[in-house]
Order: structure tokens, then sequence, then C-alpha cells
């Protein structure tokens, strides 16, 4: 059955894709750093805000002193950039919150947040590789084979892909090797704060432990962004024509 979505400025919509459709379009109305001026748009934001404070109770509210407006900016992390919602409260103080997260009010579960963090850990390392890789195997126009069909790829078509295991299997076993079957300890990841846009690892050493772990169990490959990763999903061990080296 459908679910619903209705927020308390009255705005409703038959589904929640329906809603993240409006928020997703929303957002692509504007460019980065630019104030949501629209008053239907402003007022659409409040609420949804309003939602989100209301659902997801394990974060530090995001309305806080009250909102002056809303804006768009990059949620910039170690290797990636993505655009969303930014909110200024009235005391001046900037936070980020997901629109995504605010529709589906759920807050990001214990393993999603760890999750996330042993992606944060690993970032820089799965780039310098990239770029190694590249600069040893490119041609004169800069481009490399992608690993499934052969065809040549620039660095900005190239994904780089755990071929086996996956890096959520990677992600499993390393928290089972650390014992924390039933969730990951408190002290071990950065708790909700404002302008967090990503979970990253409290703990020095447990962040170093995962590098160590990825970096002796990964397969890497490069890949075409343009490709369904999904035609090698039918192998469980895929055959790898040209693995990329993690380095020592």
């Amino acid at each position: 059955m459908a679910k619903t979505i209705s927020l308390p400025n009255g705005r409703s919509w038959k589904t929640q894709t329906a809603a993240l459709t409006h928020f997703k379009d929303m957002l692509a109305r504007y460019s980065d750093n630019q104030i949501v001026e629209d008053r239907s748009d402003h007022d659409d934001l409040v609420a949804l805000l309003e939602r989100y404070d209301a659902v997801i109770t394990d974060s530090p509210a995001k309305i806080g002193s009250g909102i002056d407006c809303f804006f768009r900016r990059q949620n910039v992390g170690e290797g990636y950039s993505t655009p969303g919602f930014w909110v200024r409260r009235t005391d001046g103080t900037d936070t980020d919150f997901s629109y995504i997260g605010a529709v589906k009010g759920q807050p990001k579960s214990n393993a999603q947040e760890f999750y996330d963090a042993c992606r944060g850990a690993v970032a820089a390392d799965l780039l310098a590789a990239k770029k190694r890789h590249f600069e040893t195997h490119a041609d004169s126009a800069g481009r490399v084979p992608c690993d499934l069909s052969d065809e040549l790829i620039s660095f900005a078509e190239a994904h780089l892909d755990h071929a086996y295991p996956t890096f959520g299997q990677l992600v499993v076993s390393f928290r089972a090797a650390r014992g924390w079957h039933h969730g990951v300890p408190i002290g071990v990841l950065t708790p909700p704060a404002d302008a967090q846009t990503t979970t990253s690892f409290l703990d020095p050493s447990a962040a170093e432990a995962f590098r160590r772990f990825h970096r002796g169990a990964a397969t890497l490959r490069v890949v075409s962004r343009a490709r369904n990763l999904s035609m090698s999903a039918g192998q469980r061990r895929p055959k790898i024509k040209r693995p990329v080296q993690l380095g020592p």
C-alpha cells in the first residue's frame, strides 16, 4: 500500500516517491549557495524541517533558535560532493538536513552510520589508487580500458568498483571481526552534530584498522560509470582483468 506523506503546512502527496520527487526537483531549481526566495518553496521546507525534527529524535533539533532562510550547498566529503538543502537559523548558525531522511521519517541505522564511517576512512586511499592506475595504464589521451567491456574511458567516466568482496561485505566482515555483532559501541563513531554531512570514526585506531583490513581484502577494478555493474552480478567471484592496486 502506498504511503501518503503529509506536512504540517497542509501539503501532501499520495506516495513517498511523489514527495521525494517534489523536493528533488526543488533542489535542482537552485544553484549552489542560492537562498530559497520562493515563498511556496520556503514554506514547504519549513514544514519538512518540522517533520524532520518530529521524527528523527536521535539528532540535535535542526530548527534550533528558529529559521531565517534555506539555501542550497554542496555537502563535501572525502572524495565526493553532493548538493543538499541547508538551513540558516536566526542566531546565524547553519546546518544541513536530508530531505530524503525527512520525507522517509527514518534516521540512519547504526549499521548505516558504520558503513558511512568505513567509506570515509578509505576514500582517500581509493582516490589515490584510481589516480595511480590512470597514471600507469592510460593511453596518450588519458584513457584506460573498462574492465567489463574493454572500451576506453577517461578518469571522469571511470568508477572504481569493489569487484569481490563487495564493499558492504567488507564492512560486515570487519564489524564481525571486532565483535560488534549487535551494534557499534558508543565512542567509536562521531555523534550527530550541526553541519555533519556524514558519520566518521571518532576513534582513529578504528579508522586505521579498517584501512588496513580493506587494503588486504579488497579487489578493485575500473569500470565505466555508464555501464550497468549488474552485468557481472551472476558471478559470485567475477574474473578481474586489470586489478587496481591500493598501494603498500
